[in-house]
């Protein structure tokens, strides 16, 4: 369902498919008022916009874990075909990423663990193909999809930042189990109560006790927000400069998609090491011992 003017046909190709309940009340597409509570699919942005907390962005989550598929697939096919020789071709490009990944990893993370090169790798990777797919014509996935009836289709997972934001909780969640298995129960929640703020005295020590929670819990909570903010911010940009130039300039939307396109060439790599080196060293500061 494209749009007339720029504006709306922006706002459609920035709208989500998405699968969740619409409130007794809601207006919907025709004008008509709901009766009941209703299950519906991406009808109309009346709807979406009504949808509750549990609404699910069906796109974001099947494209995301098609593309995870993608990448487990080529590497697991280049895997078979590695051999004892001069690598060549897809092998050698995936060397090259493995090697450049292990080598951010010996240079950040400063404990032992047999996760981080596996998880650095499939972050680097994921994050590459997801932001990859913006590289697309604007109008393919959706002039396709509405072959099937289906009139909302965000394909690019990085611009959502439910996606972002869940990747970026995992990280946090890791952070967590790295701090109590190296430092113990104990050692963790003596980590948020007992700095930055230490004293010696006693009765102190107990005064400042909330002040450093609230200060470490804030600390602790920014990192997975931050990290997963600044990539869907610099995704959401990026595609919607290439949704405008074709509100703006229709079939002649190369002339500016071209040149930004290039650019992205450097930011989509760029966002995906940032996003990898970040979780290497917020796991390896968990992982160390004050």
């Amino acid at each position: 369902m494209a749009a007339d003017t720029p504006t709306g046909y922006i706002k459609h190709h920035l709208s989500n498919l998405t699968y969740g309940k619409v409130p007794a009340g809601t207006e919907l597409c025709d004008g008509s008022v709901a009766q009941s509570e209703q299950w519906l699919l991406a009808a109309c942005e009346s709807e979406m916009d009504a949808m509750g907390f549990w609404a699910f962005h069906v796109d974001s989550l099947a494209f995301s874990g098609l593309l995870g598929v993608l990448f487990i697939a080529i590497f697991a096919m280049v895997a078979r075909r590695a051999s004892a020789g001069v690598p060549s071709g897809l092998v050698n490009f995936v060397e090259m990423v493995v090697e450049f990944v292990d080598t951010s990893v010996r240079d950040s993370f400063h404990g032992k663990s047999k996760l981080i090169a596996p998880l650095a790798l499939t972050i680097f990777c994921w994050v590459f193909i997801m932001s990859s797919v913006k590289l697309l014509p604007v109008d393919s996935a959706t002039g396709l999809a509405n072959l099937f009836g289906l009139h909302y289709l965000k394909i690019v997972p990085t611009v959502d930042p439910n996606i972002t934001l869940a990747m970026s909780f995992s990280v946090l969640f890791l952070v967590i189990g790295f701090s109590i298995s190296s430092k113990g129960f104990g050692g963790f929640i003596g980590e948020l109560t007992l700095h930055p703020f230490e004293v010696k005295n006693p009765i102190g020590k107990v005064l400042f006790i909330p002040i450093n929670f609230i200060l470490e819990t804030v600390a602790l909570l920014a990192k997975p927000v931050s990290l997963g903010l600044r990539l869907f911010g610099n995704m959401f940009a990026g595609e919607f400069v290439f949704i405008l130039l074709a509100a703006m300039l229709g079939y002649w939307q190369f002339i500016g998609a071209v040149p930004w396109a290039i650019f992205h060439l450097l930011v989509i790599p760029l966002q995906s090491f940032i996003f990898m080196i970040l979780t290497i060293v917020y796991l390896s500061m968990a992982s160390e011992h004050h």
